[in-house]
């Protein structure tokens, strides 16, 4: 009954998170707002409402352990699984913006995270700050996408809702409010159900909530990405797979674990494992991001499938660790004197080989 509990948990939230973007998205579009906005803010935030539902559930229930290894594993999971994944169906493009704005940032929020971590705790106060941070870089991008000309936004609007969508009746109207009601019922439920399934199931395995936060929630949670990114990729917009996934993480710090920080009265605690490891595998990943992207501006099939390679090596460390098994020290030497130098080596060559390109490239011009 507990893993029937889980899954139907994880339905309740990708179905709930499914309602309330195309209800918001539509009545966005009706308020005329731009589909380019409504993808870096509606439908960002709703693919991450299972991390916000889930976040503020078990911070409320003081499984607050449980609320960030959701985010972090969340944020580890979207770049090396669900980018891992995308690039090996098709290579995915990096749009400039990314590199140059959104990555950056991205990098600087997993540094500040592990900076206000360091204490061992995430007070509301400190939650306050990422979320009023969060709200200036949803400025920043509503700004930014105001340089659009109105030929761009009439076509993206004709292509994303298939010409004037304000010729809708009030009875549609209401049916997009609806959806929106139903998809945060639906979150409200399914992330209790997923929350209390959770902890039973940590308690029957003997592991941390830490560690069922970092892996079997954050995956679950993190569907929604996954979906969403594997299908733009197969349509050709290759650019929105990376876009979405860059998105939900900064989403994930600014106001899943800002909001999470707020709404329990001493704010989150930190385990010591959390800052001593996952925090900075987080932050590394961010960090791996840049010259990654930055090489060609595109995300190869290789590529993706070292991401992959590294979140399945995360994920069988945590079992280890987890199970406290003798393998363990043999393996996290094997990781840190052999595998990790070796593609910090190829990251700082793939870097050099596009500055030196990029050096030609400008001369002959």
């Amino acid at each position: 009954m507990i893993i029937v509990q889980l899954a139907a948990g994880l339905l309740l939230l990708i179905a709930g998170a499914e309602a309330l973007v195309r209800g918001a998205s539509r009545i966005a579009a009706l308020l005329g707002i731009t589909p380019l906005v409504i993808g870096l803010t509606v439908v960002a935030f709703g693919t991450s409402s299972p991390e916000l539902a889930v976040g503020i559930m078990s911070g409320m229930s003081g499984q607050s352990a449980l609320a960030l290894g959701n985010v972090v594993g969340s944020n580890i999971f979207n770049v090396l699984f669900i980018l891992g994944i995308s690039a090996l169906v098709i290579p995915l493009v990096v749009h400039q913006q990314i590199i140059r704005l959104d990555v950056p940032i991205l990098i600087g929020m997993s540094l500040l995270t592990w900076l206000l971590a360091a204490n061992g705790r995430i007070s509301p106060w400190e939650g306050v700050l990422l979320a009023g941070l969060g709200a200036v870089y949803t400025f920043l991008v509503i700004q930014i996408s105001k340089r659009e000309t109105s030929t761009a936004i009439k076509a993206e609007y004709e292509e994303a809702f298939g010409g004037n969508d304000k010729a809708v009746s009030k009875r549609r109207v209401w049916f997009y409010f609806l959806l929106v009601a139903v998809g945060l019922g639906m979150l409200v439920l399914g992330s209790r159900w997923l929350v209390d399934s959770a902890v039973q199931i940590a308690q029957a395995l003997g592991v941390s909530d830490l560690v069922i936060g970092l892996t079997i929630i954050a995956a679950g949670t993190s569907l929604p990405e996954v979906a969403t990114s594997i299908i733009a990729g197969l349509r050709g917009e290759r650019d929105i797979a990376v876009g979405n996934v860059v998105g939900s993480n900064l989403f994930n710090i600014f106001f899943i674990l800002g909001i999470g920080a707020m709404v329990v009265p001493d704010g989150i605690t930190v385990p010591g494992e959390a800052t001593h490891f996952d925090i900075p595998v987080m932050t590394a990943v961010a960090v791996a991001c840049l010259p990654v992207f930055f090489t060609g501006s595109l995300l190869d099939r290789w590529e993706g499938a070292v991401f992959l390679f590294y979140y399945v090596a995360y994920t069988v460390y945590l079992l280890l660790h987890g199970q406290q098994s003798e393998a363990l020290e043999m393996y996290s030497k094997a990781m840190l004197w052999f595998v990790l130098p070796l593609t910090g080596l190829t990251l700082i060559g793939l870097a050099v080989k596009q500055l030196r390109a990029n050096r030609k490239h400008d001369t002959k011009i």
